[in-house]
């Protein structure tokens, strides 16, 4: 055995040690090598003469070797990022890169997800209560479905995020920006949402009764035929928001409208104008 080629492949594969097709290749390679140093040693060539002949007919190996390498690190974390139907209640994921990660039919209850970036991940039929999804990015998530209850997202990055039909019971939603999420035909009456901005919201036949959503933001968002009984605004900014009864408004949706609180609320022309139609109190309202 040649030492000095052994020297040399180890030099060359040092930078993709662990990952196991790399060390499959130099394995063979190894043994590849070896036998062609022999031969040439047999042909009467000198030792150095063998060795530069030996390595020159494997020609760029390390732009083999680095596409072999990417190749198994993708395929490692497409494998990774499939927990489906996994028992991982409580586990510490925080931080992790999981985009398009398989979650469904999972037990997670009470893991930390806190930081990890999830993009366009689904958690379809499982079991999230009491999660920690905080400063997580949950960019085209899927959430729909799913318990839940007591899950905290503070600071966390919704966009396009489905979370309809959820339950939502002690969940809080703390400094959050919802761009496009739905919200629809989910019961909210025991969700906090403090120091949020929505934009492109829809909340289409939800369940909002008593919510509280003081001082916060609202643009384009769709509370249409949604339960609205006491829902509280206050000093909160509201623009082109819709509430929207369906056909035609009964005796019932004009009730609710009037258990709203706008108190100290902003909104633009054409929000008021609807509100005023239903006849919402919007006495201590502000025009913008």
């Amino acid at each position: 055995m040649n030492q000095k080629l052994t020297n040399y492949l180890n030099g060359v594969f040092t930078p993709y040690d662990g990952v196991k097709s790399v060390s499959e290749l130099k394995a063979d390679l190894h043994s590849d090598l070896q036998e062609r140093y022999a031969e040439l040693k047999t042909e009467g060539k000198d030792d150095a003469t063998a060795f530069h002949m030996t390595i020159e007919s494997i020609g760029d190996i390390e732009q083999t070797i680095l596409e072999v390498a990417n190749l198994s690190r993708s395929l490692e974390r497409q494998v990774v990022t499939n927990f489906s139907a996994s028992y991982l209640p409580k586990s510490d994921l925080a931080g992790v890169i999981a985009h398009k990660g398989k979650f469904a039919a999972s037990a997670l209850r009470g893991s930390d997800f806190t930081g990890a970036d999830l993009t366009g991940s689904t958690f379809a039929s499982s079991d999230v209560g009491e999660a920690i999804f905080d400063h997580a990015n949950l960019t085209d998530c899927n959430l729909s479905a799913i318990d839940l209850k007591d899950s905290s997202f503070h600071k966390s990055i919704l966009v396009r995020t489905n979370i309809s039909k959820s339950g939502l019971d002690g969940a809080k939603f703390i400094d959050v920006k919802l761009t496009d999420v739905q919200l629809t035909m989910t019961d909210l009456r025991k969700t906090i949402f403090d120091r949020c901005t929505f934009n492109g919201v829809d909340f289409k036949y939800s369940d909002l009764r008593g919510v509280r959503f003081d001082e916060q933001t609202f643009i384009g968002v769709k509370f249409d035929k949604s339960a609205l009984n006491e829902v509280s605004f206050k000093g909160a900014i509201l623009k082109n928001v819709s509430f929207l009864s369906g056909f035609s408004l009964s005796k019932k949706y004009y009730r609710a409208i009037r258990t709203i609180c706008f108190e100290g609320a902003m909104m633009d022309k054409l929000t008021y104008a609807a509100l005023k139609g239903m006849d919402a109190d919007l006495s201590k309202v502000t025009v913008i």
